[in-house]
């Protein structure tokens, strides 16, 4: 018998097929190379996502390749704040954004722009 615990720093992000192909949109639009996730601090709560559109890897970025043959970029630094979350696109009545599922999520601000995350 194991025992598993949670690492976040051994998790990486997921995209769905959804997310995928609007990356792929977005970085064909742009004429960029990635799309590179990370984090800052931001908001009454701690954290925020940034997703960039760019044309080259940071030296410590960990690489995630999509399906759609995009890459996904994702922020050493971030990776504790981040680590396990799955990015979808979804369409919410005439609204479309990215969401993202974080199981290290604890709290959200009131109007939604940041969040904290278990220690």
């Amino acid at each position: 018998m194991s025992v598993e615990t949670f690492n976040p720093n051994q998790q990486t992000v997921s995209v769905t097929a959804a997310a995928a192909a609007h990356f792929k949109k977005q970085i064909e639009q742009q004429d960029a190379k990635a799309v590179r996730l990370s984090v800052k601090q931001s908001g009454c709560t701690g954290w925020m996502y940034v997703v960039d559109l760019v044309e080259s890897a940071n030296a410590d970025d960990l690489h995630i390749a999509m399906e759609s043959g995009v890459e996904l970029l994702v922020d050493s630094k971030s990776l504790s704040v981040v680590g396990g979350t799955q990015i979808d696109y979804v369409t919410e009545g005439v609204n479309r954004q990215l969401k993202f599922m974080n199981p290290r999520v604890k709290d959200y601000c009131g109007c939604g722009e940041s969040f904290s995350v278990e220690n």
